[in-house]
């Protein structure tokens, strides 16, 4: 992971930790004792992605909302103190590790076929969200744009760049397959609940008794024939094994529609 892993290397480049915007929680400096701790001193010597990989770890297996200082040192097996010369609080580590998480896909060159490299995105970023499920219940809202964010987002642009579209449209494009992929999961993590929730009751047979005659009422009023086909012909909309198929069905539509919007505006 790259969310911190250059702390404190040399060279000509600034650290992308460094490059945050000029708004929101404001970290320590590196190296720096935050004015409130100053006189103490740490269990034991941290670095700042060790904390964000184990915050987003914590993440993973709970949700974020399982993620707080104290949790993490334990985690770290050190003071909840010793974060402190690290992180600023709550809030900003749920920043690092939001950017954290985006600087784990690589967008990679571009190969001269546009769609085949933005269908190589999509599926980066659907495979990124399903690792970590916890990162949709924050974006629109968080984190404030991350130094890896931005360079994903620079990385991304890089793969238009020979459409000969504005910069405003190639944004367009990147940000209808972003909306594409978030929806898609959404959907697809609401299904595995559902399934979690199928597997919990003690006895499926009441249950599928009581689909079977919800059937029959629907049926017997004769105003839900196309739904009904849906039973009929043993489609499950939801199934686990149609997943990468349906996915790549509406990636397939969605590059389809972006390619006519292209040829439109070049017409």
């Amino acid at each position: 992971m790259s969310s911190g892993d250059s702390e404190g290397t040399a060279g000509t480049e600034p650290d992308l930790d460094d490059l945050w915007p000029p708004f929101g929680p404001v970290p320590p400096r590196h190296g720096a004792v935050p004015r409130h701790h100053r006189g103490r001193r740490q269990a034991r010597p941290l670095t700042r992605a060790e904390i964000v990989r184990a915050a987003i770890a914590v993440a993973d297996a709970e949700g974020a909302g399982a993620v707080n200082m104290r949790r993490i040192a334990r985690e770290l097996d050190a003071g909840a103190m010793s974060l402190y010369w690290h992180v600023a609080d709550k809030d900003h580590l749920l920043d690092l590790m939001i950017d954290g998480v985006e600087g784990e896909q690589e967008v990679g060159d571009a190969t001269g076929d546009w769609k085949d490299d933005l269908a190589r995105l999509a599926r980066q970023q659907r495979q990124g969200l399903l690792r970590h499920p916890w990162v949709v219940d924050f974006l629109g809202g968080r984190p404030r744009l991350g130094p890896r964010i931005i360079l994903h987002l620079e990385q991304s642009l890089a793969l238009v760049d020979n459409l000969g579209l504005d910069t405003r449209t190639g944004l367009d494009v990147l940000m209808t397959l972003n909306t594409y992929v978030l929806g898609a999961v959404i959907r697809e993590l609401q299904e595995m609940r559902s399934e979690q929730d199928l597997q919990a009751i003690p006895d499926r047979r009441v249950v599928d008794a009581g689909i079977l005659q919800w059937q029959e009422s629907l049926r017997a009023s004769g105003r839900f024939t196309r739904f009904l086909r849906i039973f009929d012909e043993d489609i499950d909309p939801d199934s686990p094994e149609t997943r990468e198929e349906r996915f790549e069905f509406g990636l397939g539509c969605m590059l389809d529609g972006i390619a006519s919007q292209i040829e439109r505006r070049r017409s």
